[in-house]
């Protein structure tokens, strides 16, 4: 049998508290639709910020979080499209402007982006 965890999810769009359990194996954003509860998502494939969330609370696994930099994951974000619980987790959605303005406003600014996207540098 498959071990799961409770998520606590706030979703800061539109004030609603919701609690959901969702096993290791299977990707949090998918389980909260499963148990009615509807968040912000886009791709679906770990590459927008649409549904990034901040964790407050626990530990998650998100080896396919290619929209995120590993510094973004380090302060505690996490994309739910791809993320597992490894832990029972708190965590509240983000603004994706706010995500994005995070991990890309200080290349587009400066205008140092001339190919691609800089999600290694620095």
């Amino acid at each position: 049998m498959t071990q799961s965890y409770t998520i606590q999810i706030h979703n800061r769009q539109t004030g609603a508290k919701h609690k959901v359990n969702v096993p290791t194996d299977r990707y949090i954003l998918h389980s909260a639709e499963n148990q009615g509860v509807e968040l912000p998502f886009a791709c679906r494939n770990g590459a927008c910020t649409t549904c990034a969330v901040r964790v407050l609370a626990g530990k998650v696994y998100q080896p396919e979080a290619m929209g995120l930099s590993p510094q973004l994951r380090e302060q505690g974000y996490a994309l739910l499209c791809v993320s597992y619980p490894r832990s029972d987790l708190e965590v509240e959605t983000q603004d994706e402007d706010e995500v994005y303005e995070l991990q890309f406003g200080r290349y587009f600014a400066k205008g140092k982006v001339r190919f691609g996207l800089p999600l290694d540098e620095d």
